[in-house]
């Protein structure tokens, strides 16, 4: 190579540097994205490790089925949350003000017990972690951080009342998973789209995560399920399928899973809760 190539070598370099040059691109890390991080993080102390949502009992009742697919109860369990659940979600999403109402009407609607003290477990849990440590990222005024302080009034009124009175008209607080679960992610942002899916999701990954502390499957494996392109249409076909559903029209898609959840404090050991 001659000297005047070598220096047109040079200055064509010095080109393609000087259009390189600026600020890296940076992720838009918006208000909305950083909260669906958080709330999406397994490490949020919900205490949805302590249940298996049935999978547990399931296990029991069926030794024979123990290698089973695990998609086949995570299918279940998933329909199951969708078909019960997700149209109160949506609805106190859709309508914050509604929250004591939608709330006391799903614990009326829960037939099981076990069920309905694992969605008031973890929608205490959810409460408490807002009041800790999201609430103050939203501005005084804010009608979701005012109908989430109502709502947690009436939850100690009703915690340091011993024994309820019978025949009480006033409303009673029970503090259910997915009606507190709407009205936080709205408050914090989060499209209602979104707010659903990792719902869904979640839940997923609790089922999974008790499988594979119940040894039916590997780590990996449910990394695997999670990563599944499977997983994804099942979630997106379930918020399709219950999407324009009224609280009226919610209900146990799966019976046979009250049955599984509700038979789990039969089981002679045991080490979920549900």
């Amino acid at each position: 190579m001659s000297v005047a190539e070598f220096k047109d070598e040079i200055a064509h370099l010095k080109t393609q540097l000087a259009s390189q040059t600026g600020p890296p691109p940076l992720p838009t890390n918006s208000p909305s994205s950083h909260a669906l991080l958080l709330l999406s993080d397994s490490a949020l102390p919900l205490g949805s490790f302590a249940f298996s949502s049935g999978l547990e009992s399931h296990l029991a009742h069926h030794p024979s089925r123990s290698h089973t697919p695990i998609q086949s109860f995570l299918s279940l369990a998933l329909q199951t949350l969708a078909t019960t659940t997700v149209p109160y979600l949506l609805a106190a999403y859709r309508d914050p003000s509604r929250l004591q109402e939608l709330d006391d009407t799903l614990d009326a609607s829960i037939l099981c017990h076990v069920t309905r003290r694992a969605s008031t477990a973890q929608g205490r849990a959810l409460l408490t972690v807002w009041e800790r440590a999201f609430c103050g990222t939203v501005g005084e005024g804010n009608e979701e951080r005012e109908v989430l302080a109502a709502l947690s009034v009436e939850l100690k009124k009703v915690i340091s009342r011993p024994t309820p009175e019978v025949g009480n008209a006033q409303t009673t607080a029970f503090g259910h998973f997915a009606p507190i679960w709407a009205v936080v992610t709205r408050a914090m942002e989060i499209p209602i789209a979104d707010s659903a899916n990792v719902f869904l999701l979640n839940h997923a990954k609790a089922v999974l995560s008790a499988a594979v502390r119940a040894s039916v499957i590997g780590p990996y494996q449910a990394q695997a399920v999670l990563g599944s392109g499977w997983l994804r249409r099942e979630i997106k076909g379930l918020l399709r399928g219950n999407w324009d559903v009224e609280i009226e029209g919610a209900g146990q898609g799966v019976p046979a899973m009250d049955l599984w959840v509700g038979r789990h404090e039969m089981l002679y050991s045991r080490i979920f809760n549900s």
